[in-house]
C-alpha cells in the first residue's frame, strides 16, 4: 500500500509542477502560432546590407539571373531613391524594393506572390541569400 501511495504522491506533484508551466506553454505557442501566421499573410523579407544602393542593386540582378528568375521591369518607387525591380518566376509576381540608407547601407525588402493573397516568402528569402552570395564573392 505504501508503493502506491508513493506512486500516486508522485504522479500527483508532477501534475502540480506540470501545471504551473501550462501559462507559459500557451503563451509561446501562442507567440510562435501568430509570428508565423503573419509571415504568411505578409510574405514580405528584409534585409539591411552594408552595401551602397548600387552595389545591391547589381547583385540582385546576378542573383536573379542565377535563379533564372526573369526581370520584367525597373524604376524607382514612387518617386523616391528607392529602386524598384518587378520580376516573374513561373506563377510568382515578386517585387524588390532596395532603400538606401545612407551611402553604405542599403535595405532589401523583397516580396513574392503567388496568386491574389498568398505569398511565397521561401521564394523571396532566398532571393535574399542569393544577393548575399553574390556580395561575398565581389
Amino acid at each position: 500500500m505504501l508503493i502506491i501511495s508513493a506512486k500516486v504522491f508522485t504522479l500527483m506533484a508532477s501534475f502540480t509542477l506540470l501545471a504551473g508551466c501550462m501559462p507559459a506553454a500557451i503563451t509561446a505557442a501562442g507567440l510562435g502560432g501568430s509570428a508565423a501566421m503573419s509571415h504568411t499573410l505578409n510574405g514580405i523579407t528584409y534585409r539591411t546590407f552594408t552595401e551602397p544602393s548600387p552595389r545591391v542593386k547589381t547583385a540582385t540582378f546576378a542573383a536573379l539571373t542565377r535563379m533564372g528568375i526573369k526581370v520584367v521591369s525597373t524604376g524607382k518607387y514612387e518617386n523616391t531613391k528607392t529602386d524598384l525591380v518587378k520580376a516573374r518566376a513561373n506563377d510568382r509576381d515578386i517585387e524588390i524594393r532596395l532603400e538606401p540608407l545612407s551611402d553604405n547601407a542599403t535595405r532589401m525588402r523583397v516580396t513574392a506572390k503567388n496568386g491574389t493573397i498568398f505569398y511565397d516568402s521561401a521564394t523571396s528569402t532566398e532571393i535574399i541569400l542569393q544577393t548575399e552570395r553574390v556580395l561575398a564573392r565581389s
